[in-house]
């Protein structure tokens, strides 16, 4: 068991290093004074600098940053309300039907949603730009927050639902004293999964983004195709940055989530 509990180890420091060496080699090389990534020169910051001086680039980083919480924050709401609702149908056949639609759109190539939005942004006559991105990115994170929230609603016990009923809670009593407090932790899942997925994405977001708006994983494939430039490097290691910072601030706000759920229990 020794021997295998260390194999273990072995494998995933492996596994990590290989996941994390060529993100901190291109963030090393952010910081070369040099134009290459072949020969580290000296330190220095100006392809941050860079960024910041680039008006264009702070507006397409605002602009990842500002789609990203829209849509997290409406795909939360969506998605929430959609997993109460798949789990109050009472038909088993119906609700497996559901969520088997509702997985087939996560495992679903991001090619196909992006073109499939592209052609019915085209038919509707919606204009590319910030609103078909917006939607896109609701739509594909929505699936997210269901398959997030769902597990906290299964395990939830019906007979608090039934006590609050029985005490003369109302509808909206239940949902927003019995049941929202109690699935909160999935409910942040949710949202932190969906930004991060927002901030990521590429494939859905080129497809159905229009000229005079950008995000920047498209905005970091344009200049990468016209050349190597450290200030990709610089970006790269921004958007790595952010996406850490949500990571935390996830597990911040789920373990002071937890905290305060347990404080309940025990008073």
């Amino acid at each position: 068991m020794k021997k295998l509990s260390s194999v273990s180890k072995i494998y995933l420091i492996v596994v990590f290093i290989i996941l994390y060496a060529p993100i901190f080699y291109l963030i090393f090389y952010s910081f070369n004074s040099g134009g290459t990534m072949n020969h580290f020169e000296s330190f220095t910051l100006e392809h941050y600098k860079a960024i910041f001086d680039d008006s264009r680039l702070i507006v397409i980083l605002m602009n990842t940053v500002i789609v990203a919480l829209l849509s997290g924050l409406i795909a939360t709401i969506i998605g929430t309300l959609g997993a109460i609702g798949i789990v109050s149908i009472k038909d088993h056949k119906m609700r497996n039907t559901l969520l088997s639609l509702n997985n087939v759109l996560i495992v679903s190539p991001d090619v196909v949603i992006g073109a499939s939005f592209l052609i019915l942004f085209t038919i509707i006559g919606i204009k590319l730009g910030f609103a078909s991105v917006l939607i896109s990115h609701v739509a594909f994170s929505i699936p997210i927050v269901v398959l997030m929230v769902l597990p906290k609603l299964l395990e939830m016990n019906t007979s608090l639902i039934d006590a609050a009923r029985d005490l003369g809670a109302t509808k909206r009593d239940v949902l927003t004293r019995i049941i929202l407090p109690y699935i909160q932790p999935g409910i942040f899942a949710g949202f932190f999964l969906a930004l991060t997925y927002s901030l990521d994405d590429f494939a859905v977001t080129f497809f159905v983004t229009g000229n005079g708006f950008s995000t920047l994983s498209v905005e970091i494939y344009s200049m990468a195709r016209a050349g190597i430039s450290l200030t990709i490097n610089a970006i790269s290691g921004l958007v790595f940055f952010i996406t850490v910072l949500v990571v935390i601030g996830y597990y911040f706000v789920t373990n002071r989530t937890k905290n305060n759920t347990t404080e309940g229990v025990h008073r």
